[in-house]
């Protein structure tokens, strides 16, 4: 096992504890843990606690890690955090997330997750970073990846290799399954991404015409 492995858990600080959201990505987080990976967060409340408090309860002695953003409405950093670092600048910290992360998890998030998802999709396209999957997780995403191939794809201003890298799924034990697989597999070959189109068949984390995994 690879004791540097770490996957970026993106959401919403708005979602509470308790919620069906909270619940999953707390799953996903423990799932990760017990699997030997640390996790990366914004550190803060909602969806990001909820992968920090996950992860930590799998009590594995991997690292929960939260990139905190100091904002005029301050964010508190959670308190399941061992390790934390605060930043002033968006740019710093998406930067830090990105070279930090081997393996991307957006769960339901509004214009920061978004701003994280693209950002992340961005440097993978461009091949800044490579062998990144970016796992779109829950069915809040199903519109988004419509939108984006009738309006944005037809109209040739992405290409259907930029959908590569992406994989959308809906059940929490799937991702966790899925970093697994891309991770014994990077192990094995050193090139991930060449089975990407294999896991989006085992997995059934592909999106066509609104059906998710």
């Amino acid at each position: 096992m690879d004791p540097q492995y770490r996957v970026a858990i993106f959401g919403s600080a708005r979602i509470r504890e308790g919620d069906r959201e909270y619940n999953d990505v707390f799953a996903i987080a423990k799932g990760l843990a017990e699997s030997g990976f640390d996790v990366v967060t914004g550190g803060g409340p909602g969806l990001m606690r909820a992968a920090n408090a996950g992860h930590r309860s799998a009590q594995s002695g991997k690292r929960s890690i939260g990139l905190n953003i100091r904002l005029p409405h301050e964010q508190t950093a959670n308190l399941c955090l061992d390790i934390k670092h605060e930043f002033e600048r968006f740019s710093q910290r998406l930067d830090t997330f990105m070279s930090l992360s081997d393996a991307v998890v957006v769960a339901p998030g509004g214009i920061g997750t978004l701003l994280e998802l693209f950002y992340a999709w961005q440097l993978v396209q461009v091949e800044h970073i490579c062998e990144t999957p970016i796992i779109l997780f829950g069915s809040l995403w199903g519109g988004l990846l419509d939108w984006l191939k009738t309006e944005v794809l037809s109209r040739n201003m992405i290409g259907e290799g930029d959908f590569g890298m992406i994989f959308h799924v809906n059940e929490p034990e799937k991702v966790v399954a899925l970093v697994r697989s891309i991770h014994e597999d990077r192990i094995l070959t050193g090139h991930a991404c060449k089975n990407f189109e294999k896991y989006r068949i085992d997995f059934g984390a592909l999106h066509e015409g609104g059906a998710g995994a």
